[in-house]
């Protein structure tokens, strides 16, 4: 069989059915994030590639002449936008008089959602894949490669590549087959539920209603007041916003029936949204601002209103996005993430090889300990 490795540096020169259906195989849990239309959307609406620092250099495996593999990646001149921070291994590689940059990132740009990222049907393709990610860090001179963000499956495999492991946890909402919300309150202890409906009460009380806009019933004005909230937020956070004005109308054209917006209103004005996606067994939470600010109100437009919706679509899975402890007493439990990183320096590797080591233990503790504050209630025999 004659095979090749190459690289693209537009997932436009990857037709949509190939790409998606190594993406999305029938079969499969359907994860929007690493369809052609989002990364694609990222790509013409100018949030990644010219000078963002994040280039397009997807990988694409050949057999036969058929592309039978394909690797979302990225040409790195920093470490912003990916939310497994390697800020300590740049800044000690510079010390060490290494450069660090550029590096090749394995990831859905602005995006902490796990998925798939060696997009290939057999394990073999993966391998080949990930075999090809290190021989291109050499090739570009890069100093590492950083797959961030994939399936539990996936990170389990790499370790005979040389790959190393690393985790971190996040906080998901899962759906036990509840009719409505009263029936998830019903499974926590008192304190959280009373604490839940306090919450929810005040935001009511303030004369604050929401509307879920979802496929046709998205309008434009639902992006103009929602980028503008996003704008806001971002500016405040972390100085420069990654996602453009076009990125949410690419969205609107190609992505509508996959998109939730929650849309918070008071006296007839829209104060506060939230984005989410919709895959066909979870929820993914996103991004969300406000104009004006009431207590609970991110819990109620990020959180509550979610759960709401997965009870109402019979989603399994709430995913909230990155980090964030006060999720839990939300009835959002932690969950482990994963990446892998490969480092071109012997010295470097082994460096974050026996840090990874100790951060994995920590991970393991930090989740137990977590695990035993769970808001719900404790069934007594």
């Amino acid at each position: 069989m004659a095979e090749r490795l190459r690289s693209v540096s537009a997932i436009a020169d990857i037709p949509a059915s190939i790409w998606d259906a190594l993406a999305n195989p029938p079969g499969a849990a359907f994860n929007p994030f690493v369809s052609h239309a989002f990364l694609n959307g990222l790509e013409v609406s100018g949030c990644v590639g010219g000078k963002t620092g994040w280039k397009p250099f997807h990988l694409v495996l050949e057999e036969d002449g058929n592309i039978a593999g394909l690797v979302p990646c990225y040409l790195k001149s920093h470490s912003m936008g990916e939310y497994v921070f390697d800020h300590g291994f740049a800044d000690a590689f510079h010390r060490a008089g290494g450069n660090y940059y550029p590096k090749l990132q394995v990831a859905v740009p602005f995006t902490p959602v796990p998925g798939p990222r060696f997009l290939a049907p057999t394990a073999a393709g993966k391998a080949k894949l990930a075999a090809g990610l290190k021989a291109m860090t050499n090739e570009l001179g890069a100093s590492s490669v950083h797959v961030t963000f994939l399936q539990e499956e996936e990170w389990g495999g790499m370790t005979q590549l040389g790959f190393l492991q690393r985790q971190d946890i996040q906080f998901h909402w899962h759906n036990q087959g509840y009719s409505n919300f009263q029936d998830f309150l019903a499974t926590l202890s008192s304190s959280k539920r009373k604490n839940i409906r306090k919450e929810r009460q005040a935001v009511a009380n303030n004369g604050i209603t929401f509307e879920h806009a979802t496929g046709d019933s998205l309008r434009e004005e639902h992006w103009d007041h929602f980028f503008h909230f996003y704008m806001d937020t971002g500016a405040r956070k972390w100085g420069k916003p990654y996602l453009t004005r076009a990125f949410f109308s690419h969205l609107h054209d190609t992505m509508r029936q996959h998109v939730l917006l929650v849309m918070a209103k008071r006296e007839g004005r829209i104060i506060a949204g939230a984005l989410n996606l919709i895959g066909s067994d979870r929820l993914y939470g996103r991004n969300w601002g406000c104009v004006e600010d009431h207590p609970f109100l991110h819990f109620e437009t990020c959180y509550y209103q979610a759960i709401d919706f997965a009870i109402l679509r019979g989603l399994k899975i709430v995913e909230a996005g990155a980090q964030g402890e006060h999720k839990l007493a939300r009835g959002y439990l932690p969950v482990k993430t994963y990446s892998l990183h490969h480092f071109a320096h012997p010295g470097l590797a082994n460096a974050v090889a026996e840090y990874l080591q100790s951060e994995r233990a920590a991970i393991d503790e930090n989740q137990q300990e977590l695990a035993e504050h769970s808001p719900f209630r404790v069934e007594r025999e």
